[in-house]
């Protein structure tokens, strides 16, 4: 595919960002979200940075994710085979809390009134036992129809292995006007209860989706745009059509973007092994990378298993919108609520009442009033200090004081979140590289660092908008799978690369009739593999058909998540699944002048009063982009632009690197840099 002009466009809880890439030209653009309509603010965006009606657009979103978390989807009937209708309740009956004798039941997204069942049944090998009825189907079809459900999940047993009942209920269902989703087409794949869970929660959120969709796929072609691609949960790009149908793959569609950006921006710098931490408005998301970015199938969301490809990505409510408040026990906690965008933190003037993270940030001096979004809005202090009154004189506190503890919850939460993905996990955050972005998320990166023994930090160029450039660098993924159940002893190369041709095949042909050349497109095959007897398995990359080859990944793979292997074992194939990957032409590394000085003197416009550690310090002001590669900027400092705002703390020390990332370290003497590049790490 060539170079042509394209637009990512990301869409926040509390800021809409976009970045607009033509040839060597990037600009960036940064507005408040419209949260009666997102389109509002992402049609507003395109008007101010002047976007061609020939640009390719894509979009991250979280118009799925918040449908299930607010409860807001479509009202939804599920289909089963009989005796099955309550997979959905049943579950795998795990206990959330272990030792609680009693918790509120569950949010289910099909109502009881909502499951019904019909007389069916084919066999695990795909042979129909049961013949399926078309007259009963006409008669549960109508039942669905009397009680408004509006979308339906079909979720017949083994039909992984045998489509035909589920499409004769689906070409049933939609010519009665209902929105359908098949499990054979959704997850094609073994496990009752997450292919049901998968299934329902994608003709949940799908109508959506689709109605969200249609509403900005007329605005942008009233501007011409005739291309709309979606962020996928996997870090891939597809079509907003198909994005429409399968939108259960967009859950965490915004989050992926950045990972994708962040991984890219930390690799042309030299460095892959990273901790991507993004902190917006509204959330925290943090992701690990130890040479590749991390994927997994095994992702939830509100409790629902969601087995779709997505990126390993862990998320906690603490943003910069997230509201400080006193609990029932007197301890001051920050979040998961968040002021969003409407009204907003109190510092923005607009009608916001509680303090939050970013009032904190401001009462503290760490962001400069008239510099917020480039001067568009500032910030009003005094606003922030009126929302931290009361809540400061509840605890006896100055309200610099409440300000100073509100950021360390927060930190403590992020803190944590960081723990999960990296300590729990077996590895060390001491031999990583911290990668912050989001708004929010270089005001906290180095003192998350200074608490995690992280020595390095990389501030990429556009911070607060890099979940927007990962749109624009994401490949087109579409992703494949079949359950097989195969002992590998059992089977023969031959065997595995005939089942895999099918999935292979439709992958080229999907990506071809995208426009893509088949030079630029990629199939990754991969089996899904497990000891005999165990629960669960690991997707292992194909690279070699044989049996022997295959085990020998696998012994590795396991060896390497779970500390051991055991050689002498059987193995068992769960699924074969393929990566169709349409390659994206990526824009050149950008060469810029250094600076003539290590010292950044023309960057530098004047001082701030900021708080460390309950000190007040006169911090410089640096303007990014007055910033040149080999300027030095000792801390304290902050650094100012458009999209966000770097803290700098003391001792810290910043460089400007030749992409024009900005590269924090400990002083060698405080802390050794033990942080790797890619050139010299080894497990």
């Amino acid at each position: 595919m060539v170079m042509a002009s394209i637009v990512g466009v990301d869409i926040g809880g509390t800021f809409t960002d976009l970045v607009y890439r033509a040839g060597e030209e990037v600009r960036i653009f940064k507005l408040l979200t419209t949260r009666e309509n997102p389109a509002i603010a992402f049609l507003e965006g395109l008007d101010a940075l002047g976007v061609p009606g020939q640009a390719i657009v894509v979009h991250g979103t979280t118009v799925a994710t918040n449908a299930v978390l607010e409860h807001k989807g479509a009202r939804t009937a599920l289909i089963t085979t009989a005796g099955f209708r309550d997979v959905l309740v049943i579950g795998r009956q795990n206990r959330p809390h272990l030792y609680r004798l009693s918790f509120p039941p569950r949010w289910v997204p099909v109502p009881d009134e909502l499951r019904f069942e019909v007389r069916e049944r084919v066999s695990a090998q795909g042979e129909v036992l049961v013949p399926l009825d078309p007259a009963e189907v006409d008669r549960v079809l109508d039942e669905i129809a009397a009680r408004g459900a509006a979308s339906l999940a079909v979720v017949l047993l083994f039909s992984f292995a045998n489509p035909e009942h589920e499409k004769i209920i689906g070409e049933k269902a939609r010519e009665r006007g209902l929105f359908v989703s098949l499990s054979s087409r959704i997850l094609p794949e073994y496990r009752e209860f997450e292919r049901t869970s998968t299934t329902v929660l994608n003709a949940y959120v799908s109508p959506t989706m689709a109605r969200y969709l249609r509403t900005l796929q007329e605005g942008l072609a009233r501007r011409g745009h005739r291309t709309l691609w979606m962020m996928q949960s996997s870090g891939g790009i597809i079509a907003a059509t198909r994005a429409a149908e399968e939108a259960v793959r967009t859950i965490l569609s915004g989050p992926a973007a950045g990972v994708t950006g962040a991984f890219h921006v930390a690799s042309l710098a030299g460095y892959d092994h990273i901790i991507t931490f993004d902190m917006g408005g509204t959330s925290t998301d943090v992701s690990l990378a130890d040479g590749q970015i991390r994927r997994t199938t095994e992702g939830s969301i509100e409790g629902w298993p969601i087995r779709v490809p997505m990126m390993d990505i862990h998320t906690v409510g603490a943003g910069g919108g997230s509201i400080a408040y006193r609990d029932a026990g007197g301890a001051l906690r920050v979040g998961p609520e968040s002021a969003g965008s409407d009204p907003g933190p109190a510092c923005y003037g607009r009608g916001g009442q509680y303090l939050t993270v970013t009032d904190a940030n401001l009462l503290l001096g760490r962001l400069v009033p008239e510099r917020f979004l480039g001067g568009r809005m500032a910030l009003d202090r005094e606003a922030a200090r009126r929302a931290a009154a009361d809540l400061a004189r509840s605890f006896g506190m100055t309200v610099e004081d409440l300000a100073e503890g509100v950021l360390q919850v927060a930190n403590a939460k992020m803190e944590q979140a960081i723990r999960v993905i990296s300590i729990e996990r077996g590895h060390d955050p001491r031999r990583f590289t911290l990668v912050p972005f989001g708004g929010a998320g270089p005001m906290h990166a180095l003192f998350l660092a200074e608490a995690l023994g992280i020595p390095r930090v990389l501030v990429p160029r556009y911070p607060g908008v890099l979940s927007a450039l990962g749109l624009i660098l994401a490949d087109f993924v579409r992703d494949y799978s079949r359950t097989v159940m195969w002992d590998l002893d059992a089977v023969t190369a031959r065997d595995i690369r005939q089942a895999l041709t099918p999935l292979l095949k439709q992958g080229l042909q999907d990506l071809r009739n995208q426009g893509f050349s088949d030079r630029d497109i990629r199939l990754e095959p991969a089996l899904d593999l497990r000891y005999k007897g165990q629960s669960f398995e690991l997707v292992v990359p194909l690279t070699d058909y044989s049996p022997e080859a295959i085990a020998r990944a696998f012994h590795q793979a396991h060896e390497g998540r779970y500390g051991y292997a055991r050689t002498e074992a059987p193995v068992e194939v769960v699924n074969l699944r393929v990566t169709a990957r349409g390659v994206r032409p990526k824009p050149p590394a950008p060469s810029y002048p250094a600076a003539l000085s290590p010292e950044p003197k023309e960057a530098r416009t004047g001082t701030q009063r900021v708080r460390f550690a309950g000190r007040w310090m006169e911090t410089p002001v640096y303007e990014r982009d007055r910033l040149r590669p080999g300027h030095r900027i000792p801390g304290p400092a902050l650094i100012v632009q458009e999209d966000a705002t770097t803290v700098v703390p003391p001792d810290w020390q910043g460089r400007v690197d030749g992409w024009l990332n900005l590269v924090f370290e400990k002083s060698p003497s405080i802390a050794p840099s033990i942080g790797i590049m890619k050139t010299t790490f080894s497990d």
